[in-house]
């Protein structure tokens, strides 16, 4: 015992200086940088920039006539696709065949809510003296991310070892087949992540924001938004473009899943609306006076015919992220020529 307790004090400390050094996700972190990319790093075959953004270097200087764009979000923005077919990339590149002077910077992070948005954006974001902003706005996991992280911190989370043994066993029952990081792998497609009960079982929890009868999500609605509301008031104050970009999540689009959640909650049918959270964040953006782009309906129309979100993963696939692309560029190509029209003399 007196051996085990010991061990279990180095071993502790040793975690706590590695992390000092060289943090990881790991360990419990209320910091949005928690799950930034490691500079540098690769992610398939393209190398982070200085900063950890999958993206090309940043230029905190603006030269003269550009048009600059920051895309903020979570893993849908960082994206598990390769970098070519991320969907940030996509839309700068198809606004460029127009406007060759326009940039697009993504700010992904996974992992990140409503308030590391704003966090985000006010500690790096407003640096590079952007001239639009879109928010890309998860509903599968953004609400419930803001209820979670404004509880009190799990208790396992105080000990770096107790954290690193909980990492450990969730990795082992939740992931189909070896676990290897991206950096390793050549990108599939169709390669399944989570293992079927396990996808289930998140896609279940998720579920909740979709219930008819869901007295608790209105307070926890109304956190989230709140940021999202300052950082309006930001982009207002600094004559930036604001844009947010509401992501569905697949159990919006995919009826084979919707049903598989709806029949193992043991509830009907009847007893959800998967178009509530679209449609109450659409009347809170109005009120507002915030522009949006709700996905909903072009990824239910598409999905009836094409996957668009890798199996077991909820993150789009190429398909995805190439429909996402096509429709904000539809959305911005407009703002933007009228922005540029307003500032010539």
């Amino acid at each position: 015992m007196i051996i085990t307790v010991i061990s279990f004090i180095f071993t502790e400390i040793g975690f706590r200086v590695y992390n000092s050094i060289n943090s990881s996700f790991i360990f419990y972190d209320k910091s949005y940088g928690r799950f930034r990319g490691k500079p540098f790093s690769k992610h398939y075959d393209f190398t982070l920039n200085s900063q950890g953004y999958k993206d090309l270097e940043f230029e905190t200087k603006k030269a003269a006539g550009i048009y600059r764009i920051i895309g903020i979000g979570d893993s849908f923005a960082f994206g598990v696709v390769p970098y070519e077919e991320n969907y940030y990339t996509l839309v700068e590149e198809q606004l460029q065949a127009h406007h060759q002077s326009v940039e697009l910077y993504n700010f992904g992070i996974p992992n990140l809510n409503p308030k590391d948005y704003l966090a985000l954006l006010v500690n790096e974001g407003l640096n590079y003296n952007p001239d639009m902003i879109i928010l890309s706005f998860f509903l599968g996991n953004d609400f419930l991310d803001s209820q979670d992280r404004n509880l009190s911190q799990p208790l396992y989370t105080y000990s770096y070892v107790a954290s690193f043994v909980k990492f450990l066993w969730d990795l082992q029952k939740s992931y189909e087949g070896q676990f290897e990081l991206p950096e390793n792998m050549v990108y599939e497609d169709d390669m399944k992540v989570f293992t079927d009960e396990n996808y289930l079982k998140m896609e279940m929890r998720r579920s909740k924001i979709f219930m008819k009868n869901n007295p608790g999500f209105g307070q926890t609605f109304d956190y989230a938004m709140q940021f999202i509301d300052r950082i309006n008031e930001i982009a207002k104050r600094e004559n930036i473009e604001f844009l947010v970009v509401i992501i569905p999540d697949e159990v919006q689009v995919n009826m084979e899943l919707q049903n598989q959640v709806v029949a193992g909650l043991d509830m009907q049918p009847e007893e959800f609306d998967f178009a509530l959270p679209n449609r109450l964040m659409a009347e809170k953006l109005s009120s507002l006076n915030i522009n949006y782009l709700d996905l909903l309906e072009p990824f239910q129309t598409t999905s009836q015919t094409t996957r668009l979100y890798r199996p077991n993963d909820s993150h789009w696939n190429i398909a995805g992220n190439r429909l996402a692309a096509t429709e904000i560029y539809k959305t911005i190509l407009p703002k933007l020529s009228e922005s540029r029209t307003k500032k010539q003399p």
